[in-house]
């Protein structure tokens, strides 16, 4: 890498390795100490062993001397808390210059410091044989010479975590290097009272913990990096490596003049800062900074930031730093804090990986062969491009359609729950495509039944239940969508927004407006109300979904406006929808409710005994109160329209009935006679042939999961789909059978 690393940037998993037992010889030879070990090569750099100051096996040695094998320099014995003695065999080998546990205890001991790395990881000791060796090559060497010169005391298997850059993939080393650090302590204190004092608030409010719990164990900050990117450390350097810091070239000289008494030639730091510093600055910075400017009076501090919990310390933690300590104020108010978008199996997107989904991709669509491309090019790590190439083949056999960016943004509003990680798969999407296909539909039956209103912009038309509750949900539903943006619950206003267009304007009152406007005893003036209701509700909907949806809502509103009414290019001059109470009407939100009750009943009748949905039925209504009795008279024919019967009777409780299916809405019972729509014996033979199959997948699910040795091995979301499966499964059988017990009470 070449470049000092933040420890936030490094990854530490587990790995199998060894521990070399080594013998340390004692200076007086009279026996030796056994150092354990994962990484041998770096003994060349020891500078003491160390023992913990109670451990009564090495109490008599603690100042004495060992003989460091292969190099031949004394060290000493020292005592120290950090060894833990029942680590290895208690003896710890002490390296400096290359570890940074180690490194302290030298500083505790006045140990010297020894370097004996290169930038690249090659041994770096001129006067040594493994001088110019690889890291790794040199281990190999370093082991073959200690079992030659009979050191080896034994070798272990040994799982150790091994610190990867999480970018690169490389091991990473500690080196000894020359850095700029920034004093943070001071910073951090400020920073922590903004959030405790309630001036920013994290969003959810747990993130405020981790955001505590980092700022008060918080270490000074390395800002610099070796690398060729970024704002260069503003530092200048004379011959005899006097540092000036100032703003720029001009002010250094000044400076170096001031101080030598002389002018004198000056050469600034290759290094530059760490890219998390510059973007600290970013909140202000951008705005004219360190200027009072318009801008900054304007926009500084920022209302919310929005940012995924990874780079809460990265990022928020120093931009709330530099804000108190550039500014005196804070940068932002609230921390919206995202999850992160995952892949399918859970895992995060990365490029190492290959599992990253381009948001392009998603919108315009990829072909296979291009998204494989496209996930292998450029990998630091080219052994991973065939696993990188099957599984994409794997899990888009046939590349990614075209979803839109309208269906993407959806999706990801939807997801949005807080602080909580998000599982993409193209099924979300796909749907959500179907919701924007659907607002086209929509659209198109309000244009082709609402022409009459470019010719009557002034006249008002008569409004039924139908109108007066689906105005009413209007309503309901802008105040939940504010309440909702308000707490940052993204999700929730989606999927408010999807159950009201999708559910009930289009599923209920589009279906509803069929009717009426098909009615001929329908008068002129009702049918207005309808005409002019189907605009109005279109046109909040989607003034509703425009922030999630801008291009397909503008689009289509475009197509309205003069409908509506409205003057002006575009959605997006116009005013959000706002809650009217007073246009909330209760009474016909009850009235629409029972009707949906019904007519939803006697669909499930359908489903259930498996009648063909366009076949007309009888139904019957029995029991309830003088509203369910009024209600049947009043909304017979919507009823009988949207339920796709042939009559809607009301009887008494003694009224002598057929064979029926039933479905209970509070006291009142929904009936349906079965003798005449279904053959029984047909009925039950396939009933029989459903439940056969599902027994038998219920079988092989079951077999598979009693199988202890599938459980152990198979990856665990495997093993809950079949849990799942199972779960369904039984729940299938059981409706069924209920099914067949149904019809096999009916007469033959």
């Amino acid at each position: 890498l070449h470049t000092a690393l933040s420890d936030l940037e490094v990854v530490s998993e587990e790995e199998q390795g060894h521990l070399w037992h080594i013998r340390y010889p004692l200076s007086d030879n009279s026996g030796h100490l056994v150092v354990a070990t994962t990484r041998p090569e770096t003994m060349l750099g020891d500078t003491a062993v160390a023992v913990h100051p109670e451990d009564e096996r090495y109490r008599d040695l603690i100042g004495s001397q060992v003989r460091l094998p292969l190099v031949e320099r004394m060290i000493p014995i020292i005592s120290d808390d950090y060894v833990d003695p029942a680590f290895g065999t208690g003896c710890l080998k002490i390296t400096p210059g290359h570890d940074f546990n180690d490194y302290e205890v030298g500083q505790r001991h006045d140990l010297p410091v020894i370097s004996i790395l290169t930038p690249d990881a090659a041994i770096d000791l001129e006067e040594s044989e493994y001088h110019g060796l690889d890291r790794y090559d040199a281990r190999k060497q370093v082991v073959s010479d200690l079992e030659e010169r009979g050191l080896i005391e034994k070798i272990e298997n040994h799982t150790l975590m091994v610190p990867r850059g999480d970018r690169s993939g490389a091991v990473v080393e500690p080196y000894l290097t020359d850095q700029w650090y920034v004093r943070t302590k001071p910073l951090a204190e400020p920073a922590i009272e903004a959030v405790k004092d309630g001036r920013i608030r994290f969003v959810p409010d747990n993130w405020s913990r981790t955001y505590y719990e980092w700022m008060n164990n918080i270490e000074d900050w390395c800002i610099s990096r070796q690398i060729w990117w970024g704002h260069r450390i503003p530092a200048w350097y004379d011959d005899d490596s006097n540092i000036f810091v100032a703003l720029d070239e001009s002010s250094a000289l000044k400076k170096a003049t001031s101080f030598h008494g002389r002018k004198v030639s000056l050469y600034q730091d290759e290094d530059v800062l760490d890219t998390w510093f510059s973007s600290a600055l970013w909140p202000f910075s951008t705005l004219g900074w360190p200027e009072d400017t318009a801008a900054m009076k304007a926009f500084y501090p920022t209302n919310v930031l929005v940012t995924g919990f990874d780079i809460i310390f990265f990022w928020v933690a120093r931009m709330i730093m530099f804000g108190l300590k550039f500014t005196g104020s804070v940068p932002f108010h609230d921390v919206y804090v995202h999850g992160l978008v995952r892949d399918a199996d859970g895992q995060k997107m990365s490029k190492s990986k290959g599992n990253v989904l381009d948001p392009l991709d998603l919108i315009d669509g990829i072909t296979l062969p291009a998204l494989i491309e496209k996930r292998i090019s450029g990998l630091m790590q080219p052994h991973m491009a065939k696993r990188i190439t099957d599984d994409t083949r794997r899990q888009f056999p046939e590349g990614i359609p075209s979803y839109g960016t309208d269906a993407l943004r959806f999706t990801f509003a939807s997801l949005a729950t807080q602080g909580r990680d998000i599982r993409f798969d193209l099924g979300r999407i796909e749907g959500y495509r179907n919701f924007c296909n659907k607002l086209w539909n929509a659209t198109r039956f309000v244009l082709i039944n609402t022409e009459p209103l470019e010719t009557n912009p002034g006249v008002t038309g008569q409004l039924g239940p139908a109108e007066h509750w689906i105005i009413s949900r209007l309503q309901q539903v802008a105040g939940d969508v504010s309440h909702s943006v308000s707490l940052y619950r993204f999700d929730q206003v989606a999927q408010t927004l999807h159950s009201f267009v999708w559910d009930e304007f289009c599923s209920w009152y589009l279906e509803i407006a069929k009717i009426e406007l098909g009615d001929d005893d329908l008068s002129t003036d009702r049918k207005l109300g309808v005409r002019q209701t189907l605009v109005q509700i279109l046109d909040a909907s989607l003034r509703l979904l425009h922030p999630i949806m801008p291009f397909i809502t503008d689009a289509l509103w475009r197509r309205i406006a003069r409908r509506v009414g409205t003057a002006g290019p575009t959605i997006m001059t116009q005013p959000y929808p706002i809650k009217q109470t007073e246009l909330i009407d209760q009474g016909s939100i009850d009235s629409l409710q029972w009707i949906q009750s019904v007519v939803s009943a006697v669909r499930n009748i359908r489903g259930e005994m498996n009648i063909d949905p366009r076949r007309s039925l009888p139904a019957l209504l029995r029991g309830g109160d003088s509203t369910d009795a009024e209600h049947s008279l009043t909304f017979n024919r919507l009823i009988v329209e949207l339920a796709r019967l042939d009559s809607l009777d009301y009887v008494t409780e003694d009224s002598q009935i057929p064979e029926c299916a039933t479905a209970l809405i509070g006291s009142l019972t929904v009936l349906v006679p079965m003798g005449a729509v279904i053959d029984r014996e047909a009925e039950l033979e396939r009933l029989s042939r459903e439940i056969g199959k599902l027994n038998e997948d219920l079988a092989r699910t079951h077999g598979k999961l009693s199988n202890q040795n599938f459980v152990d091995k198979a990856p665990v979301e495997i093993v809950a789909k079949e849990r799942e499966r199972l779960e369904s499964t039984r729940s299938a059988i059981a409706q069924l059978e209920a099914q067949q017990s149904r019809v096999e009470q009916l007469s033959s």
